[in-house]
């Protein structure tokens, strides 16, 4: 039986509708794709414990008024992931790159055009269902 793995991921956006994604790292699973940014829940942690904690130490930054957008499940071949997405939006986020990772601010149209995992790709669906509420 496959790992299961409980991950969280932060959907920020700015003022300009603009998203922000970040690079994985070149020793990390799925190198070089782009991702909503997020990690892993530890144990006895909470979903947004662990976003709020994920978040502030790859970004630097404090999560306002997350609120939940998708939650699914994703087979990779060596694992499983229960990825559970937050939605928050910020006039001028101040992030940081905390662990050097490349990041960027799209538009939600550049975002269905990047390398992102098979995973994210739910997520985008779900952010353009919400921009047209």
């Amino acid at each position: 039986m496959k790992q299961r793995i409980q991950v969280v991921a932060l959907v920020l956006e700015n003022n300009q509708g603009e998203i922000l994604v970040t690079k994985r790292a070149p020793d990390k699973h799925l190198a070089g794709y782009w991702e909503f940014p997020g990690g892993k829940v530890e144990a006895n942690e909470t979903r947004q414990q662990a976003l709020s904690r994920e978040i502030q130490e790859e970004l630097a930054y404090s999560v306002k008024n997350p609120q939940p957008l998708i939650r699914l499940n994703h087979d990779y071949p060596e694992h499983q992931i229960e990825l559970d997405v937050w939605y928050s939006q910020d006039i001028n986020p101040q992030v940081f790159a905390n662990e050097n990772q490349p990041m960027k601010w799209v538009s939600k149209t550049e975002l269905q055009k990047l390398k992102m995992p098979p995973a994210d790709r739910p997520i985008i669906n779900a952010l353009l269902e919400k921009a047209k509420i």
